[in-house]
């Protein structure tokens, strides 16, 4: 007969040979709890639904006040886990995890499940449910840890992270409400909050700015002591006058020298807030993220091109350059400086405790560029912050910079974020890179997140760049990025990644990489901008490393081609759309939906014609082959009428990602040209907009289509089956253009579809429908 004490004297033993029992700050109880918080929140965890539920151990220490550890025993191993985790009582996963729900209400669990009453057909599974979530996630492996090795990971995961992150955002925003309420200019708050975070460093200050009775007096305490941590970091003096010519505005702001009370809680909230998470997070570029806020209803970030990068993509550069402790990294663009701090987290990491080489890192290793000298004081101040590094960060004009860079440093790893481009007089971003690649040292690897025109031109000045690139170096990838990317920066620009190789001419015959990461995981959330919401981040980027390090051709996801400067460089142009997934169901849902629209504005006065598939041609053709294409009328070009009223009027149509959505209004035929009126039954696709593009629909009625939608006639007489088809077919292929890229011109010509329908799109699929109407009316 099972023993479930048996498993539970393994676990005890586990436990006392991890030191949990040895630890006086250690407390572990057993089936109940003398906590009032746990036992109040286990009062109604019942496995069996009512009552209270208490697992087998519940663990807890005086140093981690809001970790809680539980373990939930079964004797049986074939009792561990239910299909559907839902058998609370009868298998171990499913009641640690129904226990681990009632206590994330107060604390962060980890929550184990152990099955089995001896240690060779021992079965462990370990969860993370944190604080105010509804989701547990599995989190190491099979082993049983100390406490301390536990809480440490669970302080480094991607999990925390993210729920501390979510509170960094929260925070944010509601100090920039604040902020902008005391009349503090947008481009200073960011400043303000550095200068207050590198002031917490200095322990005089930090333990009597609350005692200051005058705000001015304040004021200047916290400038001079700005000053002295810029002058105790051996900055030279040139750099620390500039820097306190920044910083100057705190002496003559209104609010900071007239308002105590709101200064001295400023100071309080930033070291409670922010300090907190930096301790935590130690290698984030937090500034960046108050600059992004602080920014995002201003108009300066855009008129001056500045785009931050997010976090989690600056954590990627290092990864696809493949950084380690003996890397020399070069951001000629600088910005707040997330890029440094990122590879520096990588670079300390990799020298496990060697402090000798970690202080070479900080010392000599890191070099940042920036021209705008607000930006160059954030950089610097946040590279103080975090643990130094700022020795080789330069004031100034990259391309006068960078011979400096060049002779005195030998940076083998290139990373940058360009100023992106708003006007036509302004630098090509492909000049940065240029310049970013010109520095390092032969085979050095550059890795830059630039706009996607710049890989997709083909003729002017961009493509002009894109052959000095071919010729003096290696186009090893380039990856499209979601087009929503700069979200939290209030940025609308598709972009992609490149990675080049310094130095070395791109090889004849040598196939570049193109990756499809379109889809990063990040969702857009009111008040908190683009987050990983759903704690996928991590699972995607593994996918997307894999498939890069290994140069994988991977479908939907990844292909490799030989290019030349005139060729688009990006996944999507090659990538094929996979029409066998549009069967018959799909066929039908779309016909359903083209059938209700005529039907609910009486618009059923069709014919439908059968015919007998006469080609059996299986493979792909471009799309002109099968159709002519034709554009619309601007709409400067028409009068558009909000209502119907005459009989001449027919629809306009404009851009949509819905079929109702498309009517832009009412033209009178009578004012043009019958060349641009097309009758009903005629497909159309929309050629424009971010939500609408690609977008494809059998029109039910006579229209005019706008200078963004494009007109497909049929070369040879097709069915409406087959035109309801092609139309499917064709908004199959919306992966493959973006707001950057739009389907127009030879880039709609191009896309390849069936060169004739499959058997499925010849059935009687219309009175099916009408007769399963019938069924539904009756």
């Amino acid at each position: 007969m099972a023993n479930e004490r048996k498993t539970e004297n393994i676990v005890r033993k586990y436990l006392t040979e991890s030191g949990y029992f040895r630890d006086t700050n250690i407390i572990v109880e057993e089936q109940k709890s003398d906590f009032p918080l746990i036992d109040k929140l286990l009062s109604n965890a019942s496995k069996k639904g009512t009552g209270k539920g208490y697992p087998e151990f519940i663990i807890r220490s005086k140093d981690y006040s809001d970790f809680v550890l539980i373990v939930e025993c079964k004797a049986d191993p074939k009792k561990h886990e239910s299909p559907n985790l839902d058998k609370y009582s009868e298998f171990a996963v499913d009641g640690v995890l129904l226990y681990a729900s009632f206590l994330s209400k107060e604390f962060d669990v980890l929550a184990i499940a152990v099955s089995g009453e001896n240690e060779r057909e021992l079965r462990v599974s370990q969860y993370l449910h944190l604080k105010g979530t509804h989701k547990s996630h599995k989190f190491f492996g099979s082993e049983i840890l100390p406490l301390n090795n536990y809480y440490d990971a669970f302080l480094q995961s991607d999990m925390k992270f993210n729920q501390d992150y979510l509170k960094l955002l929260e925070y944010t925003k509601e100090l920039n409400d604040l902020l902008h309420a005391k009349k503090i200019k947008e481009a200073q708050r960011s400043l303000l909050i550095s200068g207050i975070l590198i002031a917490l460093q200095n322990t005089a200050f930090k333990n009597s700015f609350s005692a200051h009775k005058k705000p001015a007096q304040l004021a200047n305490n916290l400038l001079t002591t700005i000053v002295d941590e810029f002058t105790n970091a051996n900055l030279p003096t040139d750099k620390v006058n500039n820097l306190k010519q920044a910083y100057s505005f705190i002496l003559t702001n209104t609010t900071i020298t007239t308002d105590k009370d709101f200064f001295i809680e400023l100071i309080k909230s930033i070291e409670t807030n922010v300090n907190n998470f930096m301790k935590t997070h130690k290698y984030f570029d937090t500034l960046g993220q108050f600059y992004i806020e602080f920014l995002r209803y201003a108009n300066s970030d855009k008129g001056l091109g500045i785009v931050l990068t997010p976090p989690h993509i600056t954590d990627l550069f290092s990864e696809l350059a493949g950084v380690n402790q003996d890397s020399i990294i070069l951001d000629n663009c600088m910005g707040t400086g997330g890029f440094l701090i990122s590879a520096m987290k990588t670079m300390i990491k990799q020298a496990k405790g060697n402090q000798t080489k970690i202080d070479n890192i900080k010392k000599t290793q890191l070099i940042g560029i920036e021209y705008q000298d607000d930006i160059y004081a954030l950089g610097i101040s946040n590279m103080i912050i975090h643990g130094d590094g700022k020795t080789n960060v330069f004031l100034g004009d990259c391309f006068k910079e960078i011979s400096k860079v060049r002779g005195t440093f030998k940076p083998n790893v290139g990373f940058l974020n360009p100023p992106y481009k708003s006007k036509k007089s302004d630098i090509e971003e492909l000049d940065f890179v240029l310049n970013n690649l010109n520095a390092l040292e032969k085979g050095g690897k550059c890795v830059a997140i630039i706009p996607l025109s710049c890989a997709i031109a083909t003729k002017g000045d961009v493509l002009v760049r894109k052959k000095q690139i071919l010729d003096n170096h290696t186009l090893e990838a380039v990856m499209s990025m979601p087009e929503d990317i700069f979200h939290n920066s209030k940025v609308s620009v598709t972009t992609c990644i490149m990675v080049i190789s310094a130095h070395i001419p791109h090889q004849k015959g040598k196939k570049t990489w193109l990756g499809y990461w379109r889809e990063d995981g990040f969702v857009k959330t009111k008040g908190k901008g683009r987050i990983d919401l759903n704690d996928t981040w991590s699972s995607i980027k593994e996918k997307w490393l894999n498939t890069y390090i290994n140069r994988e051709n991977s479908e939907m996801l990844s292909v490799t081609k030989e290019l030349k400067p005139e060729d688009e460089w990006c996944a999507e142009n090659y990538l094929k759309a996979q029409y066998e997934s549009l069967d018959y169901e799909v066929f039908k849902k779309n016909t359903q939906k083209y059938l209700a629209y005529r039907l609910l504005n009486d618009l059923l006065d069709i014919k439908f014609e059968n015919k007998q598939k006469m080609n059996n041609n299986n493979e792909l053709v471009k799309l002109d082959t099968i159709f002519d294409v034709y554009n619309g009328l601007a709409s400067s070009q028409v009068e558009i009428k909000e209502e119907l009223e005459t009989d001449t009027d027919v629809r306009y149509i404009r851009p949509s990602q819905s079929y109702a959505g498309s009517i832009a209004g009412y033209v009178d035929t009578m004012q043009i040209d019958d060349k641009h009126i097309y009758p009903d039954n005629t497909i159309y696709v929309s050629t424009d907009g971010q939500g609408s593009h690609s977008y494809s629909y059998v029109s039910s009625f006579k229209f005019v289509p706008n200078s963004n939608v494009a007109v497909l006639i049929p070369k040879n007489d097709m069915t409406l089956q087959e035109k309801l088809y092609y139309s499917t077919c064709i908004t199959a292929n919306r992966f493959k253009f973006s707001y950057g890229r739009k389907p127009k011109g030879d880039r709609l010509k191009d896309i390849l579809i069936p060169a004739s329908p499959p058997d499925f799109v010849y059935k009687e699929i219309f009175d099916e429908i009408f007769d399963n109407w019938k069924k539904v009316v009756k």
